[in-house]
């Protein structure tokens, strides 16, 4: 039976650690999920990483809006393989908004965002889920699966959705770089980005001239 209690968004995390840039976007997605009564997990953590989360992400837990575990997502308590769909940059169809009847459960292979792209996903076909796609361009996490979410909640097509693609953010007075990943524009036509995360670009980028 289909879920109805929200869908669910799993991301494989795929790193013994939770750098500041996955924090920023782990928290916007326990946020967002939340607001539509779903459910953010982080699965195959490191034990260590699950008992001692860092400070941004622990708040998140504590509330319910995410579930940190070392187990792996084929594992999850309630999971029913044929109700999952891998979100797969190789798989044969696009995701449509016919796919929310027929998954509850998405999972991502975190970290999306890399650049230039790992095949992260490969790690996951393993478990034999059924995989969609989000399109050509490069995603980060965050933006996977607020797309996902427009597609399976919203009933938004992906053609439709309207996006900003490699856009450049200005790092000072006469200092700009161009981001190598596709975000879905807010209603003033900006790219949207965890809160923050304009700011840690910023000091990146600082540190990168340090010598």
């Amino acid at each position: 039976m289909p879920s109805t209690t929200g869908k669910s968004y799993v991301v494989e995390h795929l790193e013994p650690e939770v750098g500041a840039w996955s924090q920023l976007e782990y928290a916007i997605i326990s946020t967002e999920c939340s607001q539509s009564n779903g459910q953010l997990y982080l699965t195959s953590l490191p034990q260590s990483l699950v008992e001692n989360l860092p400070e941004k992400l622990q708040s998140y837990k504590d509330s319910g809006r995410l579930i940190a575990t070392s187990t792996e997502v084929n594992q999850l308590p309630g999971i029913i393989s044929d109700r999952v769909c891998l979100l797969d940059p190789s798989a044969q169809f696009d995701l449509c908004p016919e796919d929310g009847e027929k998954f509850d459960w998405y999972v991502f292979g975190g970290i999306l965002g890399d650049d230039p792209p790992r095949d992260r996903t490969a790690e996951l076909r393993k478990y034999g889920f059924v995989g969609r796609r989000l399109g050509p361009v490069q995603m980060t996490t965050d933006t996977a699966v607020r797309v996902t979410r427009l597609v399976v909640e919203g009933k938004l097509p992906l053609n439709e959705i309207p996006y900003a693609d490699y856009p450049e953010l200005k790092l000072s007075k006469h200092e700009t770089t161009e981001m190598p990943f596709r975000y879905v524009k807010d209603e003033n036509g900006k790219p949207i980005m965890p809160e923050g995360m304009v700011e840690l670009i910023k000091k990146d980028a600082d540190k990168s001239f340090e010598f």
